[in-house]
């Protein structure tokens, strides 16, 4: 957590790769600049402009609470261990997936209610 707010990441476990010690070996593919620069076809940025449109981002496994799966919450005590969490989870039944409620604006999510709501 930074600055003291929880923060998960919700993944199924077909994305995780347990053998990667962190983020840095993660190729992030690169969207096409005509996602940012066009809209409907018309150009909306000045020619020329540099655009850097990722795909996705990783964000540093010191700043992640917890990865929420369709096999359960791995939480972070200080690291991962996400080859131990697999091995765990591995005979652990995937539920359907529940539609998700609606929250009262403004509701802090704290770790224990994100488990609370992964029970259910």
């Amino acid at each position: 957590a930074h600055f003291g707010v929880p923060f998960f990441v919700a993944a199924t476990l077909t994305t995780v790769d347990p053998n990667m010690p962190d983020g840095a070996g993660i190729p992030i593919e690169e969207r096409s600049t005509e996602e940012i620069t066009h809209s409907n076809g018309r150009r909306v940025a000045p020619e020329g402009i540099q655009v850097f449109n990722p795909a996705f981002d990783v964000t540093p496994a010191a700043l992640i609470t917890g990865i929420i799966t369709e096999r359960g919450a791995a939480m972070s005590r200080g690291a991962f261990d996400m080859v131990a969490f697999m091995a765990e989870k591995a005979s652990v039944p995937v539920k359907a997936a529940p539609q998700p409620e609606l929250r009262v604006v403004g509701q802090a999510l704290t770790e224990d209610s994100a488990k609370e709501y992964i029970v259910k």
